[in-house]
């Protein structure tokens, strides 16, 4: 499992990737955040690939904002390829280049508090839920402290 940067090459597979039924009212279509990162320069979006195959798709901020956290914006696996604990690696990836690329304290994840993958999997890697709300999202803050 591997994460490389959005590019002309994934993009459109990125696009094909599709969630499963429960998931589809907590993340919005891959199609959104790559434009949106097109007007946003300050976000990073990336393909996920597992055995060379573009199998996900993930979007962080490379500037802080609320919480005076990095916001991971979209992280999904194609439901054909869950439970993989792709999703897991993927993030932790995601993390470990935030880290050496950003003068980086603190990430911050907002996700719908009954999505319940994304709460065990933002659990599992150290994210706290400290009572943080955003309309009808949930923020989970990770501490990163590597000075």
């Amino acid at each position: 499992m591997v994460i490389a940067e959005l590019n002309e090459e994934n993009w459109y597979e990125c696009c094909q990737l599709e969630l499963s039924l429960e998931q589809q009212e907590f993340i919005e279509p891959n199609a959104i955040s790559i434009a949106q990162s097109k007007f946003e320069p300050t976000l990073k979006p990336f393909a996920i690939y597992f055995e060379d195959k573009v199998v996900g798709f993930l979007m962080y901020n490379s500037v802080p904002e609320e919480l005076d956290g990095y916001w991971v914006y979209r992280i999904m696996v194609d439901k054909r390829y869950q439970g993989k604990g792709i999703g897991k690696a993927a993030t932790e990836q995601m993390i470990t280049q935030m880290v050496k690329t950003l003068d980086i304290n603190r990430i911050v994840v907002g996700y719908h508090p009954e999505n319940h993958g994304a709460h065990y999997l933002y659990a599992s890697l150290g994210f706290v839920d400290h009572g943080n709300r955003f309309g009808k999202e949930m923020a989970v803050v990770k501490e990163v402290n590597f000075n």
